[in-house]
């Protein structure tokens, strides 16, 4: 993926993402967010970092792209420059210290390809939590990879950002293959062309949660969509809320 020109629309792609709704998840989770350390894995361009912190929590941000980091440092550093962005791989997270919660948002787990490395990830996220703490994230339902993504191609087009959105099933079970060619317009109105590749794969519900037992998690509850509810046929995201 070329994360350099990737991070540039990043923002607009997400803007329909609603952030605010998993800093509520995450502050009713932790009986509120003041003073407590969160560790945002995958943060990508830090807007999730940026309003936890705005709610007082402790926030260190963690991605693979220096591209993505570098949003993010920019959009932190005025307001909150204590917080503290690290390029790291979610399966070989390397903290110094230990966190009250860890997120991975916004299907972002679904980029690891083997069940190894998952399983890792999550080993690593349980040794970076002190006892007790929260681990919460969310993934594609087996739904949405072997039946929403095939009904591309998608398309996008809005006043300065477009887009061709191709999917396939992938190698994998429950993973899909993506490309897309963006069109970006430039102050002289003519436009400029980026591809990009990304695979994500997903697994059942009951194995997320084999994984994260093997590991030492508790899980609290599982739901799906942004709402109380438990996982239906048709789910698209499901969200897992777990302790250490």
């Amino acid at each position: 993926m070329m994360y350099a020109q990737f991070a540039s629309v990043y923002d607009e792609l997400m803007s329909d993402i609603p952030y605010p709704a998993y800093v509520d998840l995450v502050d009713t989770a932790l009986h509120g967010l003041s003073g407590k350390k969160i560790l945002d894995v995958a943060c990508g361009t830090g807007i999730l970092s940026v309003l936890l912190a705005e709610r007082g929590a402790d926030v260190t941000g963690i991605d693979l792209s220096e591209e993505m980091l570098a949003v993010a440092s920019s959009r932190a550093s005025e307001r909150f420059p204590s917080l503290t962005f690290l390029q790291q791989a979610m399966q070989q997270l390397d903290v110094p210290e230990q966190y009250d919660a860890a997120l991975i948002p916004i299907d972002s787990l679904n980029y690891l390809e083997d069940e190894q490395d998952v399983e890792q990830t999550f080993k690593k996220i349980h040794d970076a939590l002190v006892p007790g703490g929260l681990f919460l994230f969310d993934v594609h339902s087996t739904f949405k990879t072997d039946v929403l993504f095939m009904e591309g191609p998608f398309t996008y087009d809005s006043n300065k950002i477009s887009y061709i959105w191709e999917t396939d099933e992938g190698e994998d079970p429950h993973s899909v293959h993506s490309e897309l060619a963006f069109f970006v317009r430039e102050e002289d109105g003519k436009y400029s062309r980026f591809d990009e590749v990304h695979y994500q794969r997903t697994f059942p519900v009951m194995k997320y949660v084999e994984l994260l037992e093997q590991y030492g998690f508790l899980v609290e509850r599982i739901f799906a969509d942004w709402s109380d509810e438990a996982p239906e046929e048709e789910s698209e995201r499901i969200f897992f809320q777990v302790r250490k």
